[in-house]
């Protein structure tokens, strides 16, 4: 089997016999428990005992014949945001560590369990996801798997969980994104990440970021990996979906492209210029609403707001257990007015209407996924440094978020070449288009050479 197989792949070596769930559990533990790999900083808690009673009961179901899904025995990783019966969910955190443990699954959760995965463990994330870099002081930082001598960043929020997938320790990862925390981490490590329609997924169980732009998605290894995922997350059976011959996307110029590292520039328009020549139309227009993001969210906007609402009974007593850098962001909530949030309220509702409007006769936007390359976590030890690059990171995935829309990241970078993702986006709603769309030019996207 190839070393890095897909949920289709593992679907057919499971049904054919040629692996057990068993195995695959063993195989990703034991990538979990190397001393000399990242297991102990992607892991916030690996349940080894509980991933091998759930494999062993799958291995005899399907021994004995039963009629199971095509994913059961697969091994998932679940981000530490998400609530599992009698655990804790810290949310990379250590504030919550004496909290009651959960009492159900959260709903994706349970999903994932009823069509058969093997929940692997927790991973770790930025503390209360409030980041796109993905460091984490508490548990430590996934070391990114590009030039990993050199100490790069795995992309947040859910840093444990891409380099969970990356790394072999799960074959697919649950995730969160609110300004990016699904992409950013796919566009960091060569995967794909996929947020959904921000109502398109039950958010009952996840520890809550900002209620108006939090979304549950997946990362994954494939566009089809991320297809299954979302069926199963969104409980939305496949159904095919046709996409036009002539696909015309837009281009948003302006501040999504301002800012680029050069190896990102370099690779987004070689990336314009492979789908320009299989016959994809792009045309470069004019996007003010994206332009008008960061004054709309000068104060904070949702993020420090409906964080700070919901952590400020936490900071009053346990503030100095928090990351500075994250309590310092969550405490920008109180710069806010009811006024002020109610101004935003309207702001985004129009920026949403426009954007929509704007981008209504083309099949999606086109767009880098991350403004930067991953840089050196020991870069960003000065908290300016630090500052500049989170929202560069965060920048182009919190522009979809605002117009509520959906998109995913392709990897486009040549092999070897520092990571660069791509991001195809449409209007909310369009999710099963843009999924279609995506498995259609994600080979003419992936750079061979």
């Amino acid at each position: 089997m190839d070393q890095a197989p897909t949920l289709h792949d593992l679907a057919q070596a499971l049904a054919k016999g040629r692996v057990t769930s068993r195995s695959l559990v063993e195989d990703c533990l034991a990538r979990a428990s190397d001393p000399k790999g990242e297991g102990a900083r992607v892991f916030t808690h690996l349940d080894a005992d509980a991933a091998r009673l759930a494999a062993d009961g799958v291995d005899k179901l399907r021994k004995a014949g039963a009629t199971l899904s095509p994913y059961a025995g697969i091994p998932v990783s679940i981000k530490d945001l998400f609530d599992i019966e009698g655990q804790v969910t810290r949310a990379g955190s250590v504030v919550l560590s004496d909290a009651e443990p959960a009492k159900a699954n959260a709903v994706t959760v349970a999903r994932l369990r009823r069509a058969g995965f093997v929940v692997m463990g927790r991973t770790n994330m930025t503390e209360f996801a409030y980041s796109g870099l993905g460091i984490n002081p508490h548990y430590g930082t996934p070391l990114n798997p590009w030039r990993r001598d050199q100490g790069h960043v795995p992309g947040g929020s859910s840093s444990g969980a891409a380099i969970s997938v990356t790394d072999g320790m799960a074959h697919a990862a649950l995730g969160t994104d609110t300004g990016g925390s699904c992409r950013i981490p796919a566009a960091f490590t060569g995967l794909v990440g996929y947020k959904p329609t921000a109502r398109r997924v039950s958010l009952q169980g996840a520890l809550p970021l900002s209620t108006h732009l939090d979304s549950i998605g997946p990362i994954a290894r494939s566009v089809d990996c991320c297809v299954a995922m979302d069926a199963i997350l969104s409980d939305t059976p496949v159904t095919p979906t046709a996409v036009r011959a002539d696909l015309h996307l837009a281009v948003p110029d302006g501040v999504a492209l301002t800012s680029l590292d050069p190896e990102v520039a370099a690779t987004f328009e070689a990336t314009l210029k492979r789908l320009a020549d299989s016959g994809v139309r792009i045309d470069r227009i004019a996007m003010p609403e994206f332009d008008e993001v960061a004054s709309i969210n000068s104060k904070g906007g949702f993020t420090a707001a409906e964080s700070y609402a919901w952590h400020r009974h936490l900071l009053a007593s346990k503030r100095d257990r928090y990351d500075p850098r994250v309590s310092i962001r969550i405490e920008r909530g109180t710069e806010q007015s009811a006024a002020d949030y109610i101004d935003l309220l309207n702001a985004r509702a129009a920026m949403v209407e426009g954007a929509t409007q704007r981008i209504a006769a083309y099949d999606g936007l086109v767009l880098p996924t991350v403004a930067i390359v991953p840089p050196r976590i020991a870069d960003l030890d000065a908290d300016d440094a630090y500052g500049k690059a989170n929202l560069l990171a965060l920048r182009n995935c919190t522009l979809i978020n605002m117009m509520d829309g959906c998109a995913i990241s392709l990897p486009a970078n040549r092999p070897g070449d520092a990571p660069v993702g791509l991001m195809l986006a449409a209007a909310a709603g369009n999710d099963a288009r843009l999924l279609a769309m995506a498995q259609r030019l994600a080979p003419i996207v992936a750079a061979k050479a």
